[in-house]
């Protein structure tokens, strides 16, 4: 295990299983072939070609235009085809979420090959032994990497909510941090990586905070996603990273991006530039 196999790892994929998804002729995802014929029935909405999925919105704003998928998609969920609907919307872009073309359930959006946009923050203390950060373990009972460890507060970021309202709601929800420290978050950049899973492509963008917080702040989770917090020196983040998957997948990738930042990875090491260049893969 090493810093780059978290690297590689967040970017395994084969797009040659995959077929692009388009909107209205532009290009924003991608699908397996046997997901898109299961879209067949809807004809009105969907039509399959040869070499990619088509999709056409009707007129109207953003939610009217998201009306017939969402129908869809309850539709899957009744016949088995997909698992559940988070209840969170994420738009469908071909760049950034100000591009928004239509709404889709959280749920749902690896299914597509979308976009997807995340906020994770490094919460830190400067304290007299060094540099620490607190680190949260998982609830056995999350859906996705139950156990694992976490950062301090992680989440995606869906729509109708802006970026700094949405990092306030997150922080709180997730380590009882009031507003007022809350938004002394520091956006330090972003990391970007697409990994295949079973469920299909996942081409994400996490917004990376750094958020000092006095030696005396304890976290707390309010919304059962975290078993517990740990303030962690520097040093056994690293190792636990260099050494282990423990953490989850993505956290492994923000934390690479902080230890660069703050020089604890520096260019004297061999594998430096695949490291910084590894954090910022260009998206399909």
């Amino acid at each position: 295990m090493s810093y780059l196999d978290h690297i590689r790892a967040c970017n395994r994929h084969d797009l040659s299983a995959f077929i692009p998804f388009y909107i209205d002729g532009v290009a924003v995802g991608r699908v397996r072939p046997a997901f898109a014929r299961a879209l067949e029935p809807w004809g009105n909405l969907f039509f399959l070609g040869p070499d990619r999925l088509e999709m056409t919105l009707p007129p109207g704003d953003i939610e009217q235009r998201s009306g017939p998928l969402a129908e869809v998609l309850e539709t899957l969920v009744a016949q088995g085809t997909l698992n559940h609907l988070h209840g969170e919307q994420y738009v469908v872009t071909p760049a950034d979420r100000e591009q928004g073309m239509v709404l889709i359930d959280r749920a749902a959006a690896a299914r597509f090959g979308i976009r997807a946009f995340g906020q994770h923050v490094n919460g830190f203390v400067r304290s007299r032994d060094g540099l620490k950060l607190w680190v949260g373990r998982r609830a056995a009972d999350r859906i996705n990497f139950p156990g694992r460890l976490d950062h301090l507060v992680a989440g995606g970021l869906p729509w109708g909510i802006g970026m700094q309202d949405n990092l306030v709601k997150e922080c709180w929800e997730e380590a009882g941090i009031p507003e007022s420290l809350a938004r002394q978050a520091v956006p330090v950049g972003a990391v970007t990586y697409t990994i295949e899973t079973k469920q299909g492509l996942k081409p994400d963008t996490l917004y990376c905070y750094d958020l000092e917080l006095p030696e005396d702040f304890q976290p707390r989770c309010t919304d059962g996603e975290v078993s517990g917090f740990y303030l962690w020196p520097l040093e056994r983040v690293m190792e636990t990273v260099r050494e282990s998957d423990d953490f989850k997948l993505n956290c492994n990738l923000v934390i690479i991006d902080f230890l660069i930042r703050h020089g604890y990875l520096g260019p004297e090491r061999g594998d430096y530039q695949e490291l910084v260049t590894g954090l910022h893969p260009v998206l399909p």
